[in-house]
């Protein structure tokens, strides 16, 4: 099930650049409180990393994300900036149908500005994906 969601910022994707698919080229936040979220990822309460996949591991990250958002009073609509870190790029492209299945569910289709890197590895040697954001709220 896909979160409905309707975002209060403006999303600026120019005919100019490449179309956007799955992220926007920018996003002016309207005024508000900025939320910066530390890095979350797959980890449980008990501070182990869970999901033996890319796309598994992504899914519980994101479900962390917003756990954080709503600690701050936000919401997956106030997100303008996602930066996705992945310990292999090609696992994250393969899974990429399950990737995005798990990020509709819980943001829905509002896509802020967004970067996927590929990192060596995370502090936690067991994570494979560490997602960091920022929001701005109301």
């Amino acid at each position: 099930m896909e979160r409905p969601v309707a975002s209060p910022h403006e999303i600026r994707n120019p005919e100019t650049l490449p179309p956007a698919q799955g992220f926007s080229h920018a996003v002016i936040a309207q005024a508000g409180r900025t939320v910066y979220l530390a890095g979350q990822t797959a980890q449980q309460k008990d501070g182990l990393i869970v999901g033996a996949t890319m796309a598994e591991q992504f899914d519980l990250a994101a479900g962390n994300v917003v756990k954080a958002l709503e600690a701050a009073g936000a919401h997956p609509q106030d997100l303008v900036s996602i930066q996705i870190f992945v310990t292999d790029v090609t696992e994250y492209q393969r899974l990429s149908k399950q990737v995005g299945e798990a990020y509709r569910r819980h943001f829905g289709r509002h896509y802020p500005a967004m970067a996927l890197l590929e990192v060596r590895r995370l502090f936690d040697p067991a994570a494979k994906v560490e997602l960091m954001c920022i929001a701005v709220t109301a």
